[in-house]
Parts: C-alpha cells; structure tokens; sequence
C-alpha cells in the first residue's frame, strides 16, 4: 500500500505548459505590432489616400466687398407638368369633357353608313402615378388590379433619373378616357388625363 501512496496526481500543476492567458495575449501583441507596420509601410492605400483635396497655405477669405468666388447654384423646382416629354400633352378636365361631348355629338349626327372610325391623332391614356422606386409602382399597379383595371407600368429617364409610370390605356376615344376616368376617381384613385402625339 505503501507504494501506492507515492505515486499520487498533483493538482494545479500543468505539466510545463504555458498559460493560456500567456497566448492571448501575445497573439493580441502580435496583431498589433502587424496592423502598426501596415500603416508605417504604407502597405495599405486605401487607408492613406494621398489624391485628397490638400489644404492651401496661402488661401485667404474674402473681403464683404469681394463677390465671392463659386456663387451657390438655384435649386431647380421641377414641377411634374414640366418634367413630362414634349410629346404629351395633360388634358385639363375640362377640357377632356368638351371633347368626349363633342365626340358624342358626332356620334348620334353621323349616318350609320358613315360611322368609319376617324384616323388618330394621337392615343389617350391615363397616368395614376410616378414612382422613383419599382416596388412602388407595382404596388400602385397591384392596387389597381384589385379595384378591377388593368394598368402597365413603363419605366422612363428623365434628367438622369429613372422613373416609373403607372399608366392605364391607351384609350382610343376621349369619350372612352373620361369614362375610365370617372370609374377610376368613383375608387378613390386621381389619374391624369394625357394625349400621347404620333411619333413623327
């Protein structure tokens, strides 16, 4: 039993073996000292960009009387009937009603024989929205299928920035344009009425 006794585990001894603390933190030193010799050897560009504006020494700020040297540029207001190509025309309300009566008018004073469809000046369709974001426009769009019409949505660059239409039509008559508009505007959505020209 004796020799038993004397061949007892130790505790808390490691057996020669370095802490783990030790290891962390010299990993810790190490990445340091690499990050430090990185940025002192210029081996990362991108976090000293030399092609910056530099300041100017000799600058100096101009007197009251001086105008000064870059004048602030108006920002434009760009009003939506403004933004539109010239090749459409907005059909005031009034307007679209003056022309779907007169069409009506000609309508019921032409004989059935000459009841032939006059040749198109343009086509009519009607433009419920204008959104930067295409989700946005198709929702517009899936909102107008779930009111029962059938609307396209047509993507269009103005200044540089692309926009999407939600637009309904075309429309072949104003009489059949005012009715789609009067069905829209009886659910609660506003469209705008607009006459397409004929490419030239």
């Amino acid at each position: 039993m004796a020799a038993k006794k004397g061949r007892q585990a130790t505790r808390g001894g490691n057996g020669g073996q370095t802490p783990a603390w030790l290891w962390l933190l010299a990993g810790m030193l190490l990445g340091i000292g690499l990050m430090a010799l990185v940025l002192v050897k210029d081996w990362a560009p991108l976090l000293r960009r030399k092609d910056l504006p530099q300041p100017n020494p000799a600058a100096t700020a101009p007197k009251e009387s001086e105008p000064p040297v870059a004048e602030a540029k108006p920002k434009k207001n760009y009003d939506f009937y403004q933004v539109l190509p010239e090749a459409e025309v907005v059909i005031p309300d009034a307007e679209l009603s003056a022309k779907a009566k007169a069409e009506q008018q000609a309508r019921t004073a032409a004989t059935p024989a000459t009841t032939a469809p006059a040749p198109a000046s343009g086509r009519y369709v009607l433009q419920t929205g204008s959104y930067p974001d295409p989700k946005a426009a198709d929702e517009a769009k899936a909102k107008l299928a779930l009111a029962g019409f059938v609307a396209q949505v047509q993507p269009v660059t103005i200044n540089g920035k692309t926009w999407h239409r939600v637009r309904l039509g075309p429309y072949p008559s104003a009489s059949e344009l005012e009715a789609a508009k009067r069905s829209l505007a009886d659910n609660g959505i506003n469209a705008i009425a607009l006459k397409e020209q004929p490419a030239q």
